[in-house]
């Protein structure tokens, strides 16, 4: 008589039990990491208009006159070549000079993948923001619970 003898490892029901787990666990942390991307871009986009406010006013002081596109803040050193190229952290920057102001789009490269809201900022230095279209000089600041001392919140 013959035995049966039984080999070692996993049986098809304990794997697909495995995998379903793996799937509810992933359906679940996607969407917040997508969505912690996007709030790093925007973050990202913020901060890289705060840096164009801040060195074209340095480039205004040495040059008297604001720079005339971003590869001139690059040039200068102002500025490094990947935000000089215009495209980074999932924005795109539209830099323009008219006369003796300035202003700066940032507007998601893939809306809704690479980030929600489009910005604005001018020689003003506030930055504005508009989550259905591109920003523009009308559009409401980032900063508008920022108090007269200093732009800190209470």
């Amino acid at each position: 008589m013959k035995t049966m003898r039984r080999e070692e490892g996993f049986t098809l029901i304990e794997l697909m039990i495995v995998v379903a787990i793996i799937a509810i666990i992933a359906a679940i942390a996607i969407p917040s990491l997508l969505n912690a991307r996007k709030a790093g871009n925007e973050a990202s986009a913020i901060s890289s208009l705060r840096t164009l406010t801040t060195v074209n006013e340095q480039y205004r002081t040495r040059f008297q006159n604001y720079s005339d596109d971003l590869d001139g803040l690059t040039t200068a050193g102002y500025i490094d070549s990947v935000l000089g190229g215009g495209q980074k952290s999932g924005y795109t920057f539209d830099y323009s000079k008219n006369g003796s102001t300035w202003s700066c789009k940032a507007d998601p490269v893939s809306e809704g993948n690479d980030g929600d809201r489009h910005f604005f900022v001018d020689q003003s230095g506030i930055i504005r923001f508009s989550a259905a279209s591109e920003a523009n000089a009308t559009s409401s600041p980032i900063d508008s619970g920022a108090s007269s001392s200093g732009g800190r919140r209470r």
